[in-house]
């Protein structure tokens, strides 16, 4: 069973390589915002039977409430559904999903996969002058899985200074792919966003996969330059009435079909992840996910 079950792994892998990714996801995103009427409603409750969905917690309940695939999946939770953990000293998670890996960035590298590492400047787009500021910080990833509500929230109170569309592959984020594909996550389709916090900055990147149709972020929108190798960049307001400001627990961004979100944080921002955080923690938006370290 074991070498049957390694054969199939090798043969998943190996189909992630030479598929048209880019051309299937975006067929499959259109289709996710098609509105099909009773072909979506079916579409949607066969999801939500697949993979066991807790439709109680959605503001929206029935299938036959959203009228595209893409609204089904970025569904709103009902309010109360989730609570922020309040405290100025603390980070939350920022999604519902399972860690994958956390821990320190040592020597510019952050842990992929047990023999597996891969680099913050490629992640944060090649330029070491991003990357400087994270050097010797901590990191998280986290995996949304497709039962997982998609709508990404801030971990804490921050200010928006730039956003990064790094174009790339589309492999899936699964821990399978993570275990076998070498830098992954610094390979694949992202968009990051830079932020100043009241303890230093704070990148996250939303992760594209496999399918997942677009990313979209509160301020810009879907996120979708035109197609190429070219990085692009959007600088934003630093103070004043036109800055783009968050709380803790604010919406910044959602995955249409699902996907990873790696944060990185300066050094000495966190003073410890909590005892209960580590690879293969489920997680819940809002819920105690670290200390800051009171400089």
């Amino acid at each position: 069973m074991s070498s049957q079950n390694n054969l199939s792994d090798k043969i998943k892998i190996t189909l992630q390589y030479i598929m048209p990714k880019h051309a299937i996801s975006r067929l499959v995103g259109k289709l996710a915002e098609a509105k099909m009427g009773w072909l979506t409603t079916k579409l949607i409750k066969l999801f939500i039977d697949s993979y066991g969905i807790n439709m109680s917690e959605a503001k929206l309940k029935k299938a036959s409430d959203f009228d595209t695939f893409n609204n089904f999946f970025t569904r709103e939770l009902e309010e109360g559904a989730r609570t922020i953990h309040v405290d100025d000293n603390t980070i939350c998670y920022p999604v519902d999903g399972a860690i994958s890996q956390q821990g320190d960035i040592i020597d510019g590298q952050l842990i992929q996969a047990k023999g597996f590492n891969y680099s913050l400047s490629s992640l944060l787009g090649g330029d070491e002058k991003t990357a400087a500021p994270f050097q010797g910080g901590k990191f998280s990833c986290i995996y949304l899985a497709p039962k997982d509500y998609h709508r990404i929230h801030m971990p804490m109170a921050a200010t928006l200074r730039e956003m990064i569309y790094i174009p790339g592959e589309l492999f899936s984020v699964n821990p399978l792919t993570a275990e076998n594909v070498p830098d992954l996550f610094a390979r694949n389709e992202r968009v990051v966003a830079i932020f100043d916090t009241k303890m230093g900055e704070l990148a996250m990147v939303l992760v594209g996969a496999t399918i997942v149709a677009s990313i979209e972020t509160t301020w810009a929108g879907t996120i979708t330059p035109p197609a190429g190798k070219d990085i692009f960049r959007w600088q934003y307001p630093e103070g004043g009435s036109d800055a783009i400001t968050f709380n803790k627990g604010d919406e910044m961004g959602r995955f249409k079909l699902g996907s990873t979100v790696v944060s990185t944080f300066a050094p000495k921002m966190i003073s410890e992840f909590a005892e209960d955080a580590g690879p293969g923690t489920v997680t819940r938006l809002g819920e105690l996910y670290a200390t800051l370290d009171k400089k």
